[in-house]
Protein backbone atom coordinates (compact mmCIF):
# COMPACT_ATOMS: atom_id res chain seq x y z
CA UNK A 1 0.00 0.00 0.00
CA UNK A 2 2.68 2.24 0.73
CA UNK A 3 4.61 1.97 -2.35
CA UNK A 4 1.22 2.49 -4.33
CA UNK A 5 0.86 5.90 -2.76
CA UNK A 6 4.73 6.85 -2.99
CA UNK A 7 4.08 5.97 -7.26
CA UNK A 8 1.14 7.59 -6.78
CA UNK A 9 2.30 10.93 -5.32
CA UNK A 10 5.34 10.62 -7.76
CA UNK A 11 3.39 10.79 -10.99
CA UNK A 12 1.45 13.88 -9.71
CA UNK A 13 4.83 15.57 -8.26
CA UNK A 14 5.98 14.93 -12.32
CA UNK A 15 2.76 15.99 -13.64
CA UNK A 16 2.42 19.14 -11.91
CA UNK A 17 5.94 20.13 -12.53
CA UNK A 18 6.22 19.51 -16.36
CA UNK A 19 3.51 22.82 -16.89
CA UNK A 20 5.64 24.69 -14.25
CA UNK A 21 9.29 23.63 -16.75
CA UNK A 22 7.35 24.93 -19.89
CA UNK A 23 8.71 28.13 -21.01
CA UNK A 24 6.36 30.99 -21.96
CA UNK A 25 6.19 32.52 -25.82
CA UNK A 26 8.28 35.92 -24.96
CA UNK A 27 11.11 33.86 -23.00
CA UNK A 28 11.52 31.04 -25.79
CA UNK A 29 11.22 34.02 -28.24
CA UNK A 30 13.84 36.11 -26.47
CA UNK A 31 16.03 32.38 -25.91
CA UNK A 32 15.21 30.59 -29.88
CA UNK A 33 14.60 33.59 -32.01
CA UNK A 34 15.68 37.43 -30.89
CA UNK A 35 19.30 36.24 -32.21
CA UNK A 36 18.06 36.93 -35.60
CA UNK A 37 15.00 39.11 -35.34
CA UNK A 38 15.87 40.84 -32.33
CA UNK A 39 13.82 41.49 -29.11
CA UNK A 40 11.82 43.68 -30.95
CA UNK A 41 11.12 41.44 -33.85
CA UNK A 42 12.15 43.92 -36.61
CA UNK A 43 15.30 42.03 -37.92
CA UNK A 44 17.99 44.62 -37.63
CA UNK A 45 20.52 42.45 -36.11
CA UNK A 46 23.67 41.52 -38.09
CA UNK A 47 22.03 37.85 -38.95
CA UNK A 48 18.37 39.46 -39.47
CA UNK A 49 20.64 41.72 -41.99
CA UNK A 50 22.27 39.73 -43.93
CA UNK A 51 19.09 36.99 -44.22
CA UNK A 52 17.08 40.23 -45.01
CA UNK A 53 14.79 39.07 -42.62
CA UNK A 54 11.06 40.82 -42.69
CA UNK A 55 10.08 42.54 -39.43
CA UNK A 56 7.81 40.63 -37.36
CA UNK A 57 6.36 43.74 -35.81
CA UNK A 58 5.35 44.88 -39.82
CA UNK A 59 1.55 45.08 -40.00
CA UNK A 60 2.00 43.69 -43.27
CA UNK A 61 3.61 40.85 -42.48
CA UNK A 62 1.28 40.27 -39.80
CA UNK A 63 -1.22 40.01 -41.72
CA UNK A 64 0.10 38.11 -44.88
CA UNK A 65 0.25 34.76 -42.92
CA UNK A 66 -1.93 32.94 -40.54
CA UNK A 67 -1.14 31.33 -37.25
CA UNK A 68 -1.10 28.00 -38.73
CA UNK A 69 1.55 28.97 -41.24
CA UNK A 70 3.62 30.88 -38.95
CA UNK A 71 3.30 27.28 -36.39
CA UNK A 72 4.50 25.04 -39.42
CA UNK A 73 7.21 27.58 -40.50
CA UNK A 74 8.43 27.40 -36.86
CA UNK A 75 8.15 23.48 -36.78
CA UNK A 76 9.56 23.02 -39.61
CA UNK A 77 12.18 25.82 -40.74
CA UNK A 78 13.44 27.31 -43.99
CA UNK A 79 15.42 27.03 -46.45
CA UNK A 80 16.67 28.62 -49.08
CA UNK A 81 16.59 28.85 -52.51
CA UNK A 82 20.30 26.96 -52.78
CA UNK A 83 18.16 24.27 -50.01
CA UNK A 84 20.16 25.40 -47.05
CA UNK A 85 18.38 26.10 -43.64
CA UNK A 86 17.98 29.90 -42.97
CA UNK A 87 15.98 29.28 -40.18
CA UNK A 88 15.97 25.88 -38.34
CA UNK A 89 13.12 24.38 -37.07
CA UNK A 90 11.90 24.80 -33.65
CA UNK A 91 12.76 21.47 -31.28
CA UNK A 92 9.28 22.25 -29.32
CA UNK A 93 6.10 20.49 -29.29
CA UNK A 94 3.17 21.95 -31.07
CA UNK A 95 2.44 23.96 -28.35
CA UNK A 96 5.46 25.88 -27.77
CA UNK A 97 5.00 26.76 -31.68
CA UNK A 98 1.76 28.53 -30.46
CA UNK A 99 2.92 30.33 -27.85
CA UNK A 100 5.93 31.16 -30.05
CA UNK A 101 3.34 32.72 -32.84
CA UNK A 102 1.67 34.60 -29.72
CA UNK A 103 4.79 36.06 -28.85
CA UNK A 104 5.03 37.32 -32.61
CA UNK A 105 1.59 38.41 -33.24
CA UNK A 106 2.09 40.45 -29.84
CA UNK A 107 5.39 42.64 -31.60
CA UNK A 108 3.12 44.49 -34.49
CA UNK A 109 3.05 47.86 -34.15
Amino acid sequence: MKTLISMLMAVVFVAGTAGMVRADGAEMFGKKCAGCHGKDGKGETSMGKKLNIKSLADAKVQAASTDAQWEKIILEGVKGADGKSTMPAFKGTPEEAKDLVKACRSLKK
